[in-house]
C-alpha cells in the first residue's frame, strides 16, 4: 500500500492492512462507485453485512445451504410485509395511546384505507378497536371462553403438530393448545378463490388442512406471487400480530380445506402466551454471560425461537456422542452432565457438569461435526431451551466468534505423569 512504510506502526499492523482490510476496503469502494448511492454509510453497511453472511455461507454443507435457500425464500414475502409495520404500530401508539373511552369497543370498518404501497410506512387509520386491544389501559385480561368447534381426536392432534413449529403456538401449554385446536373452524374454498384481499382488516389466521394457496402482493399496480403454502402452513397471523391491515392477498390455487382461528381467540389466547414466553426468556437470557453483549431486539428474537423440553428423572440422555448435532441448548432449570468417551469401547467419564444458564450442542453447529460427547439430565428435573441449528446459525452470529473462544472450555486437561 502506498505510504504504508511511511505509517509508525508494528509490522504486524502493517501485514494486517495490506493482506486483511485493504481487499475488503478496496473492494467495498469499487461496488460503491460503481453504485454511486445517494447516503453511502448505510450502502456500506450492507455490502459489509452482505460480504459476512458470504463469508459465513462457505462453513455451510451443501444440504444446509440448499435448505436456507428455501428457508430464505418463503421468508421474503414476511420481511417484504413487515416494512413499515413497525413505523405503523408506533404511529398507532403515538396517535392512540391518549383515548380510553369506552367507544373504543365499537368497531369502526369504514376507518381503514388499503396502503398504496407496503415498502412505506402505511398511512391507514387504525380501527379503534385495535387500539384499544394493543394499547387501551382499560385493557385487562378479563374472562374469556374461546369457541368450541367440534372435531375428531385425529384432528386436533394433527392442527397442533402443524402449529408447533411457530414461535408463536410454541408458546402454548397442552391445555392452551387444545382449547386453540377446538377453536379453529373448518372453512372448504374452491380453486382460485380470494381468502385474504391486501389492506383489509384481519379478523383471523388460518391453517392448512389440505389444498394449497399462493400470497401475493400489489406493487406498482401488478401483482406478483411471493409465496406458495401447502397443507400444514399458516397464513394471515401478521395481521393479527401487528394489528395492521393485510400485507398481502392470499388466493386459493386448488380446492382447499382450512381451519380458521378468530382474531379474539388468538389475542386472548395466543398472543398472550408468546408475550409471556417472550418475556420470561428474555429476563433468562439477561443472567447467561453469553448474551451480555446483546441488544434486546436481538435477545428478544432469540427468546422467541428457543423452545423448552423437560426431561423427567435422572440420567435421562439428551444428546449422544458420535450423532449428528441438530441442536444448541441451554439449561433453565435443574443439572446436566457430560460424559466423554475417550477411546472407542471405553465406558464414558463424567468431564463437565451444565447448571443454570450453561449451554451445550454448540460445537458440533459450528464446526458442523458429530457430537463430541454425551450429555445426561442429573437431576430428578431437568428443564432445557433448545435452538435447531438453522435458526442457531441465522441468529447466533453476533456471538459465534465467543463461542469459538470459549470451545477452549472442553478441552481435556493435562495428564500429570
Amino acid at each position: 500500500m502506498e505510504g504504508l512504510d511511511s505509517l509508525k506502526i508494528s509490522e504486524e499492523k502493517k501485514k494486517y492492512i495490506v493482506e486483511l482490510l485493504n481487499p475488503v476496503l478496496e473492494e467495498m469502494v469499487a461496488e460503491a462507485i460503481h453504485k454511486m448511492p445517494k447516503d453511502p454509510i448505510p450502502f456500506m453497511l450492507e455490502w459489509l453485512e452482505n460480504k459476512r453472511v458470504v463469508e459465513e455461507d462457505k462453513d455451510l454443507t451443501v444440504d444446509e445451504k440448499d435448505t436456507l435457500a428455501k428457508e430464505n425464500q418463503s421468508l421474503q414475502a414476511e420481511i417484504e410485509s413487515m416494512k413499515g409495520h413497525l413505523s405503523e404500530v408506533v404511529n398507532m401508539a403515538n396517535n392512540e395511546s391518549g383515548t380510553h373511552g369506552d367507544d373504543e369497543e365499537e368497531e369502526d370498518d369504514d376507518d381503514d384505507e388499503p396502503p398504496p404501497d407496503f415498502e412505506r410506512p402505511m398511512q391507514t387509520k387504525a380501527r379503534q378497536s385495535v387500539s384499544a386491544e394493543a394499547y387501551g389501559a382499560w385493557n385487562q385480561k378479563a374472562d374469556f371462553v374461546a369457541p368450541v368447534h367440534d372435531k375428531t381426536p385425529e384432528q386436533r392432534a394433527r392442527i397442533a403438530k402443524s402449529l408447533e413449529p411457530s414461535f408463536l403456538f410454541s408458546a402454548l401449554d397442552s391445555e392452551e393448545m387444545d382449547t386453540v385446536a377446538l377453536a379453529f373452524k373448518e372453512r372448504t374454498v374452491e380453486a382460485d378463490q380470494l381468502v385474504i384481499e391486501q389492506g383489509d382488516d384481519g379478523e383471523c389466521m388460518f391453517l392448512i388442512e389440505e389444498g394449497a394457496v399462493e400470497c401475493l402482493i400489489k406493487k406498482d399496480g401488478e401483482e406478483r406471487v411471493v409465496k406458495a403454502c401447502g397443507a400444514g402452513d399458516v397464513f394471515g397471523e401478521l395481521a393479527l400480530l401487528y394489528n395492521c391491515p393485510r400485507a398481502a392477498s392470499v388466493r386459493s390455487t386448488a380446492r382447499t380445506t382450512l381451519w380458521e382461528l378468530d382474531r379474539e381467540t388468538f389475542n386472548r389466547i395466543v398472543k398472550d402466551a408468546a408475550q409471556k414466553k417472550r418475556d420470561t426468556y428474555t429476563e433468562f437470557l439477561k443472567k447467561v454471560p453469553l448474551f451480555a453483549n446483546m441488544d434486546s431486539y436481538e435477545m428478544m428474537t432469540i427468546a422467541d425461537a428457543l423452545k423448552v423440553e423437560v426431561y423427567e428423572g435422572s440420567g435421562n440422555i439428551i444428546i449422544q456422542q458420535g450423532d449428528q448435532g441438530d441442536k444448541f441448548f441451554i439449561v433453565l432449570e435443574g443439572e446436566c452432565e457430560a460424559r466423554k468417551a475417550f477411546v472407542a469401547g471405553q465406558e464414558p467419564q463424567k468431564v463437565m457438569a451444565h447448571n443454570v444458564g450453561d449451554y451445550f450442542g454448540e460445537l458440533a453447529l459450528i464446526k458442523n461435526d458429530s457430537r463430541a460427547a454425551s450429555v445426561f439430565t442429573a437431576a430428578p428435573t431437568c428443564k432445557v431451551l433448545s435452538m435447531d441449528r438453522r435458526t442457531f446459525k441465522r441468529l447466533c452470529g453476533p456471538i459465534e466468534d465467543i463461542l469459538r473462544r470459549e470451545a477452549r472450555r472442553y478441552d481435556p486437561p493435562e495428564r500429570v505423569t
